[in-house]
This record gives structure tokens, sequence and C-alpha cells, in this order.
């Protein structure tokens, strides 16, 4: 077996990891190579054989206490060699003490819980053509007009960790659309529409309820017009799963979320809808 030759991406290599996720139907957004490495650099890598791409990985470090684990893909014929394996490592390696998260297909769950990770819940990709409703409310704003410390506190309870950079980068992507729902000076939900490869994603989507949740929605839709539209659902809140079926979305993909260790609390009855499933 050749020698799998491991290194840290550059910035301008991480589109290549985006075009393999396509390969595997994972529809990424357009912008999202410019966004990922906003937070952690350093933690994409690749690996070589003979000088050429064979295996790419990522295990983005959030703060001192959280990493995310993505984009773990080997080349469609070097699959079976061990170069998986070993790349794996490194990316695991690149977090250190810290608790790792990933999403991870549903097939591979029983190989992650050999590595120590524990499913915590499922989340469900709903994919339809919708027409946008009519956005009743005159209080939805663009996100960039609300203060970034206002979304890091909200972000902060529904992530895992701090990622300051890697919002002002997913709020600010030129094709990116936000809006944000304001109730007496609070922010009462907000979430993030991006055109994708196939389509338009929407995430996050952040809500006190579904009624909140869907005045957002609807903002969001406006601004794509007609399309495919794509939000991944965590399962466990039934209010979004509700949302996605009374859309008229189907479901099209379902991934593990799950971490290696314990993660702070998090009110998972408010995310309607994931950022992404290869940073968290």
């Amino acid at each position: 077996m050749n020698e799998l030759i491991i290194r840290q991406m550059r910035p301008d290599e991480i589109a290549l990891a985006v075009d393999w996720a396509a390969a595997e139907g994972w529809n990424p957004g357009l912008s999202d190579a410019a966004c990922f490495a906003a937070e952690d650099p350093e933690g994409f890598f690749i690996g070589e054989l003979d000088g050429r791409p064979a295996a790419v990985i990522s295990c983005v470090n959030y703060g001192a206490r959280f990493a995310f684990l993505g984009f773990y893909i080997v080349r469609p014929d070097l699959r079976g060699r061990g170069y998986g394996l070993k790349i794996w490592n490194t990316a695991i390696a690149h977090a250190r003490r810290r608790v790792i998260g990933l999403d991870g297909v549903v097939a591979q769950q029983a190989n992650y819980r050999k590595s120590g990770f524990e499913l915590a819940c499922a989340n469900v990709r709903y994919g339809g053509v919708v027409t946008a409703p009519p956005v009743p409310s005159s209080n939805i704003i663009a996100l960039t007009d609300v203060p970034a410390a206002l979304i890091e506190a909200d972000d902060a309870t529904v992530f895992p960790a701090p990622r300051p950079a890697f919002l002002r980068a997913w709020i600010n992507a030129p094709t990116h659309v936000g809006r944000a729902l304001l109730r007496d000076g609070k922010l009462s939900g907000w979430g993030v529409i991006r055109p994708c490869r196939t389509g338009h994603k929407i995430g996050p989507l952040v809500a006190d309820d579904r009624a909140s949740a869907e005045v957002v929605l609807s903002a969001l839709l406006a601004s794509a017009g007609r399309s495919d539209i794509f939000l991944d659902v965590p399962a466990v809140n039934r209010d979004a799963v509700a949302l996605a079926q009374g859309l008229g979305l189907s479901p099209v993909f379902e991934t593990a979320r799950m971490y290696t260790g314990a993660i702070p609390p998090l009110q998972m009855h408010r995310v309607f809808g994931v950022t992404t499933f290869e940073l968290g």
C-alpha cells in the first residue's frame, strides 16, 4: 500500500472537500468553502497519494472545549484500504481533549461508537418545492442589522460552544440572506438561507416557538422565490418536524448527531433548522 501523506489544507483547497461532498449527494452551499475556514483554518486535512488527493476530513475547534468533525470522505476508488482511518486519527488528534461532535450517516453509527461517539439525536433533512407564503410581521429585519453580540448570545443557547468568527462569516457571506424577528427588543427568531448546488438550504433557524419560526421562515423564503428548499430538522423537536411537514417537505436524508462526551444543555426546542451537517 502506498503511503498516505496527510497535511493541513490551504484555505483555497477547502473547495475540494466541498466538491467531494457534493459528489456524495450532500448538496453544499455555494459559499460554504469561504465560510468554513473562518473559525479554525487549521482544522481541514487532506491525504495524498503520489501527489493526488485521496482523502479529506475536517475537525474544527470551537474554543477550548468543543470541536466538530465533518467532510470525512475517501476517494471512491481508494476505499477499504485503511486510508480513511489514518486521516480520521489525524483529525481526532487535532481536537486534543475537546468533546467532538459529528453528523454521521446512519449506516456508520456503529463505527463511530467504536471511536467513543454516542448518539444524541437524529437530524432529518426535509426537502421540496415551496412557494413563499406572505410575511405577516413588520418586526422582521435583516439579520445583519442585529448586533453581533445578541446573535452570539442566542446561538450559545443552541450550540455547544461559542463560534463568533463562523457566525460573522456565515451571516455576512454575499450569497446568504439572514432575517430576524424582534419583539420588544428581544430576538425571538432568526435564520439564514443560502443557495446550494441544488435549490436553497435554510440553516440555522432558531426561534422561541413554531409561530416565530414560521414568520422568519416566510421572510427567508421570500428572498428565494419558488425553489427547492431543504431544512435540516432535529427529530427531537416535534414542532420543527411539524413545521417542515406543514410546508409539504418530505424526508430525503438523515444523520446521527453524536458526541464523544457531555456538552452543555441546549435548548433543542428552539432549533428549527441545523446550521450545517459539516460544521454543526
